[in-house]
């Protein structure tokens, strides 16, 4: 991150640390002989780094972390979290004990390809209900890409695991002292709501939403929810063009792993967005980590893009509910149309609603009229209906969570009367 000086307040730093055991519980077995290997389980994984905290490039209410990830060919990597926090109750709440409807909930965002965390109404969202929201620039991504680096370069979608353990590990969600073990708030958060664990809800867009669900696929109890925009969960040319598409990238691979295909967007979908989404939000892009037309699609990755659509395709087995948020059509972009400000112009939305399926037996879809791929960049109207979507989602999810943890009172009353029978 750009630095500045460190914040003072009740969000001040008074310094995380995450140890070597917390790294290499992260990556799990697969990935730690993968970082092993390449090299990325050098000296700075195993030293114990600070974790502090500075003002982020959103400006007021958004701080920033860098997450050390060691190091790989290309240089020292990292990842960075951002939080912003809800404000303290008030007075009056206080008093009549009033707590807002997500005030035991950590959020985790994860973006998607060729993106980084930019949306101030989105964490708004979150934070207006009581709830903690972090979201996470992975290696090679926006406030975490380093001169010199390949942008969004991956070999596998489950070496995001170390930078997700991580980040977790700072929110008080780690293996250790996950949600259900009662975990601590971290420094400068409020505690924990009357001594329960806190909740976590993991919340994906595209790319992202498919390394979160694998994520919570092969880490079953570690998540309540998991909320998806647009996730991308099957390839464009549906699972027969995927099965045959694999072995030619598998092949190229081999040869040059750093190899990108042909630069086929035209930049039509980011002229959709500026043309109907939040222009605050949009003006304030910084193009080197969001450019107008994708960064360059690189052989390896895509193939880890697949293998990842491939066990989505066999059934993930997702425990925690899931909502998934996605346009009601799909449009081509290859000229300019004003029906691309009013459809998704990246995915194949009829196929990754079928997808989806495969992800749990706890499945809520969405379908917007008029979304573009990001359902939160669509035009205005579509913005609030979306957010109104998943408030009565979000309601729903807690009240049950409330219910199963014995705190809703007819349950109570219920338990009571068959206990005294």
């Amino acid at each position: 991150m750009r630095g500045g000086p460190a914040p003072s307040g009740p969000h001040a730093d008074r310094s995380a640390t995450l140890g070597a055991s917390a790294r290499f519980a992260s990556l799990g077995s697969a990935g730690r002989a993968r970082a092993e290997a390449s090299g990325n389980a050098g000296a700075a994984s195993w030293a114990r780094s600070p974790l502090h905290w500075r003002p982020d490039v959103l400006g007021a209410g958004f701080e920033a972390a860098e997450l050390d990830l060691g190091a790989d060919d290309e240089g020292p990597l990292v990842a960075t979290l951002v939080r912003s926090l809800p404000e303290p109750p008030r007075l009056l709440d206080r008093v009549l004990r009033r707590t807002p409807l997500l005030a035991d909930v950590d959020v985790l965002y994860v973006h998607g390809w060729s993106d980084y965390f930019f949306q101030r109404s989105m964490a708004r969202f979150w934070t207006d209900r009581g709830a903690r929201f972090y979201a996470l620039d992975l290696r090679k991504y926006g406030r975490s890409l380093r001169d010199g680096q390949t942008p969004g370069y991956i070999e596998n979608l489950d070496d995001y695991d170390l930078e997700i353990g991580l980040a977790l590990d700072a929110m008080g969600h780690g293996e250790g002292d996950g949600p259900r073990a009662g975990a601590a708030a971290p420094d400068g958060a409020a505690p924990r709501v009357g001594g329960a664990p806190r909740r976590l809800i993991l919340f994906g867009h595209s790319t992202g939403g498919l390394i979160l669900s694998l994520w919570a696929s092969t880490h079953p109890g570690r998540a309540d929810g998991l909320v998806l925009n647009s996730p991308w969960l099957e390839f464009q040319l549906t699972g027969a063009g995927r099965q045959m598409l694999a072995p030619l990238l598998d092949l190229g691979a081999r040869f040059n792993l750093r190899d990108s295909a042909p630069q086929f967007d035209a930049g039509l979908y980011t002229r959709a967005q500026r043309a109907v989404g939040p222009q605050d939000e949009l003006a304030a892009i910084d193009e080197r980590w969001r450019p107008a037309r994708s960064h360059a699609v690189l052989t390896v990755w895509l193939r880890a893009i697949l293998a990842g659509h491939a066990r989505v395709s066999r059934g993930l087995a997702i425990e925690s509910p899931i909502l998934m948020l996605l346009s009601a059509r799909s449009a081509l972009p290859l000229r300019w149309d004003e029906a691309l400000t009013s459809a998704d112009t990246v995915l194949e939305v009829d196929e990754i609603a079928k997808a989806s399926l495969r992800l749990g037996s706890t499945l809520t879809i969405e379908r917007l009229d008029g979304a573009l791929h990001d359902v939160f960049l669509s035009r205005d109207a579509v913005r609030v209906e979306a957010y109104a979507r998943l408030e009565r989602w979000v309601a729903g999810w807690a009240a049950a969570q409330r219910a199963a943890r014995g705190g809703a009172p007819g349950l109570r009353l219920r338990r009571a009367r068959t206990a005294a029978s």
